[in-house]
């Protein structure tokens, strides 16, 4: 069994989401990634991406939409977003937002431009 803590986990910041990996190759998962994302309220990614897999979005606070003007998501609300749909993060809430979001190990991210963003670091 591999544990990770939560409060002994690594974050990864961008700016208005901090992404806090709990289960990745790295962390004793060969298969499966988990990661806690948090949200900072009015934020808007600046652009869209892609996957090459299935992810899902389970809301445990705050509100989140997954695509501009797209619809709101609240706690208790989870989403999955099919490989290959855009997908552009934003928390149109007052509030921060926190989001477990599920993927298969082993992803890739391109940018709306094309350009491949690869794995991030927080799903290694």
């Amino acid at each position: 069994m591999f544990v990770t803590r939560g409060a002994e986990a690594p974050t990864f910041d961008l700016p208005g989401v901090r992404f806090t990996p709990l289960a990745a190759p790295t962390l004793g998962s060969a298969d499966l990634c988990l990661w806690r994302l948090d949200v900072d309220p009015g934020l808007e990614s600046p652009e869209a991406h892609v996957l090459d897999q299935d992810e899902i979005f389970v809301v445990v606070a705050g509100t989140i939409s997954l695509s501009i003007g797209g619809m709101r998501l609240t706690a208790g609300d989870a989403a999955i977003i099919p490989a290959g749909e855009p997908i552009q993060l934003s928390n149109p809430g007052s509030e921060p937002a926190t989001v477990h979001v599920a993927i298969r190990s082993g992803f890739a991210a391109t940018a709306a431009d094309g350009t491949s963003i690869g794995t991030p670091p927080w799903a290694a």
